[in-house]
This record gives structure tokens, sequence and C-alpha cells, in this order.
């Protein structure tokens, strides 16, 4: 497993029946989690004191109710020295913030490689939501470019660059089909030293394009490893699609990178700590790196 315990502004507080507790800042939310299957005893008094509770419906989505007045978003901070980014908060109507926290695991990793390789490097982060990513690998000094299929989303990552002093780093924001993008860039000629990508199980592009992981994921990959460069530094995948084990990406990632260009992959669930106790599986990643 891979936790994500380093954070002070964000924390799990307790996980029991379905739902999450959790901190964000100083705003206690509730959220469900299909994960959660548990239905142990509520361990934390902050249950009778969230900011507010996500509902989900049973046509589908859900909506938040607010105990208090919340503003529309804020601000908190992850990392620390050169690689502290400050990300923006704020809830959306499918129950999410615009911040994966268990991310920060990975995030760190990118930031350790790329500081380390002494050279220029470049990176590409495929469906790259509102650029945690993006965000530590140009705080450690990468050219990223940065492709989600959601306008709204890019411009979120932007808010995030700005906020965290990034405004004028060399990210390229881009709205497009991450599918399609990659497959252009092979034809370009156009190369990578680090590939990231953490796909959704079900989405569309910005022109209607239908994507289902476990239709796509292996072409994708195979396209991507053509478009490393031929000194490849780090390759990742991440999943939160439920059935997609560690082994899985692990097997895509051997048999799309590995056997091109050697090297080694790991495969872990990506977990959050819980202050109450255990931790929460959220997804599992798959790591490639060539040393």
């Amino acid at each position: 497993m891979r936790p994500a315990d380093t954070w002070k502004d964000y924390e799990l507080l307790d996980a029991t029946d379905g739902n999450r507790l959790e901190r964000w800042g100083e705003t206690i939310l509730i959220r469900p989690d299909p994960q959660v299957v548990w239905k142990t005893p509520k361990q934390s008094p902050l249950w009778a004191k969230a900011d507010a509770v996500y509902h989900r419906s049973n046509q589908g989505g859900g909506e938040w109710e607010y105990k208090r007045r919340l503003p529309e978003k804020w601000k908190i901070s992850c990392g620390e020295g050169e690689d502290k980014l400050t990300l923006i908060v704020s809830p959306t109507g499918f129950k999410h913030t615009g911040v994966f926290p268990e991310q920060a695991v990975n995030w760190a990793w990118y930031a350790k490689k790329i500081r380390a390789a002494g050279r220029p490097v470049k990176v590409l982060n495929l469906f790259g939501y509102t650029g945690g990513a993006t965000l530590a690998c140009a705080a450690a000094g990468a050219t990223v470019c940065h492709v989600d299929a959601s306008k709204g989303i890019v411009a979120w990552g932007k808010d995030n660059a700005a906020a965290s002093g990034l405004a004028d780093r060399p990210i390229r924001w881009l709205v497009d089909d991450c599918a399609k993008f990659v497959a252009r860039e092979k034809r370009r000629g156009n190369t990578y030293d680090g590939i990231i990508m953490d796909p959704p199980s079900y989405g569309r592009g910005p022109s209607g394009e239908v994507w289902k992981l476990e239709n796509e994921l292996y072409t994708l990959a195979d396209t991507c490893a053509q478009v490393l460069s031929p000194r490849p530094l780090f390759f990742l995948i991440n999943s939160y699609t439920t059935g997609f084990q560690p082994a899985v990406l692990q097997n895509i990632i051997g048999r799309t990178v590995v056997s091109r260009f050697g090297g080694q992959v790991d495969a872990h669930e990506v977990v959050l700590p819980v202050r109450a106790g255990g931790v929460l599986p959220c997804g599992a990643s798959g790591r490639w790196q060539k040393d």
C-alpha cells in the first residue's frame, strides 16, 4: 500500500457505513464512499458537527446539505518548501471537491524523480483534472503539458497554478480528448520524459467522444509508450475503477513500457490513513521507472 500520510490541511477523520468524515482546512465535510462497506460505531464527535453533507440521489448524482454557510471555494496547502502547493477546494455537484488527496503520495514521487534527474524534463499529464500532478511536476522544474476534456476543470487548474505561485511556469493547458491528442503527438514525433494518466472509468471528450476504461486503457498506454523519449524517467497509470487491481496496471505497463525500455514496475493500492484507525483504499496506481 502507498499511504498519502503527509497532509496537514487535509485529514480523513473517520469512515463508516458508506461515508467518510473529512477535514479540509478548517471545514468538515461528510461524503459517501462505496469502499466504506464496514458499519462500525462512529469514533469521531465531529460527525455531528459537519459543515456540509453530500446526499446521493436514487436517480443518480446528489446534492450538498449545508449546515452552515460556506464560501464557494477555499484554499488548502500540500507539501513543504519548494514542493508546497496551494490548491482550491470547492464542493461540486458530484460530491467531489477538486482535490483527490490520496494522490499526494504520487505528487511527491514525481517531484523527487524530476529533481534528481539533473536534466530538463518534459511531462505529459493526461486526464489532468485540476492540476495537482501538473503543479507538482512544474514546481520541481519540469515543463508540463496538461490535457483534460473539461474546459471548466482546466480553468480550475490554471487558478491552482496562480494560487501556488506557478502561473509563470512552462505549463501548456489544453482542453482536448486525451487519446486523440496522444495519437497526434505520435504523428508529430513529440516525446516526453514522464507520462502520467489518471483516466476515469467512463467519460466523454469535449466533442462527445465516449471513453470506457476497460476498452481503451491498453491501447492508450501502448500509444503513450511510443511517445516516451529515448531516456524516459517515469510512467504512471492511476485507476479508481473497482475491479482494476494493481496487478492489472502492472501487466499493462509491463507489456507496453517495460517491453520497450526495461526498467521496473511496482503497482499498489493507494490509501488514505484514517485517524480513527485503519486505512481507506482509494484505487490503485502502477508506476514505472527506468532505474
